[in-house]
């Protein structure tokens, strides 16, 4: 799934986060810091008109440092590691600014050019400069922390994506291999059922309509509701019930309601065709199987046992020809994470055995 992530400008943030900052939100910051500066120095120097004047002309100058900084040097030399260039250019910047803020107040509002001085101020000097060149670095450091955060969540946010589209590319792919396989297997049991001249093609041929139906447009979600799993389950039970007939004793039992449920969609048969494969498929006289789900509150308990080969072969899911062991497992990962399920494979009594249980949505 292709990441859809456009940049207005800068400070957009990836459209799936819901945050995003346009010009307007510009606009509205500095209108809210300038009103808020020209009341309080207005109040300081109990003259409204000086501070309205005083801010017109010192915005301007707090916002070309801020975005130059922003924009320009924290870029070039910032991201680069370049810090001793990044803190040179930004002293000389601020410098600069601090000069023209200083003959432009001189000549264009009053002589005394820092009214909130120790003492009346009508030429440049060190105090002046530096309490300034303060001044105008902490609007940088604000603007900037504010920039770097909204960076910073971007980067997280499309990390995240792009670590979700991974994911979701290797459970369909997981997903795409179980399927060719299941068909094959299906389809052998069609034409075996064929060359018997059986009564039962038919509706094998029905059945396994239902499950390629379930399987080509109803497993696409990350999750699906439980009772379908079950139903398509039961569909597959009741082919190789038709295909193995009396050799096969097999017990299904369903407990607890799943009802609002929801699970990974092709996870369980894994282990239902495994045992088929390995249980009936290689064996020559009776095969008991038995499979129970067991819905208690918020968890699946799945377990199922078969008969084990007579062949000698080891019954695992890492045989050539199955989906593997580490498939499933990984699916399991993927899906729930190394938390959300328990996974027991043994053999005892003759028969294999696995137990699973699942955390239920």
């Amino acid at each position: 799934m292709p990441l859809k992530t456009t940049f207005k400008n800068s400070f957009l943030i990836n459209s799936t986060t819901g945050y995003k900052i346009n010009p307007t939100h510009h606009a509205i910051f500095w209108l809210c810091y300038f009103i808020f500066n020209f009341l309080r120095w207005g109040s300081y120097y109990n003259d409204y008109l000086y501070s309205f004047k005083a801010n017109l002309l010192g915005f301007p100058i707090h916002m070309t440092l801020t975005y130059f900084t922003i924009y320009v040097l924290i870029p070039t030399f910032i991201y680069r590691r370049k810090y001793i260039l990044f803190s040179v250019s930004l002293f000389c910047a601020i410098l600069v600014m601090v000069i023209i803020k200083y003959e432009l107040t001189y000549f264009l509002i009053s002589n005394n050019v820092w009214p909130e001085g120790p003492e009346e101020t009508t030429s440049l000097n060190l105090n002046y400069v530096v309490v300034m060149m303060l001044g105008e670095l902490y609007v940088i450091s604000f603007v900037a922390a504010i920039k770097i955060t909204i960076d910073w969540m971007r980067e997280r946010q499309l990390a995240s994506n792009l670590a979700k589209s991974q994911l979701e590319t290797e459970l369909r792919f997981l997903r795409s291999q179980i399927s060719p396989h299941f068909f094959f297997n299906t389809l052998n049991n069609i034409y075996s059922l064929s060359l018997e001249k059986s009564e039962n093609t038919p509706e094998t041929i029905l059945k396994l309509s239902d499950l390629m139906r379930y399987l080509l447009y109803e497993t696409k979600q990350k999750r699906q509701p439980l009772s379908k799993e079950i139903k398509f389950i039961q569909n597959y039970l009741d082919l190789e019930r038709i295909r193995y007939n009396e050799k096969l004793d097999l017990e299904f039992e369903v407990t607890g309601n799943p009802k609002g449920r929801k699970i990974a969609p092709m996870l369980l048969i894994h282990f239902i065709e495994n045992g088929f494969k390995h249980g009936a498929g290689k064996n020559t006289g009776k095969v008991h199987i038995s499979i129970k789900l067991q819905i208690e509150k918020d968890h699946l308990f799945f377990k199922m046992s078969n008969t084990l080969p007579q062949s000698g072969l080891q019954n695992n899911l890492n045989n050539a020809g199955g989906i593997g062991l580490e498939n499933v497992e990984k699916r399991l990962n993927l899906g729930y994470g190394p938390e959300g399920y328990e996974l027991r494979i043994f053999e005892a009594d003759g028969e294999y055995h696995v137990h699973l249980k699942l955390n239920l949505l």
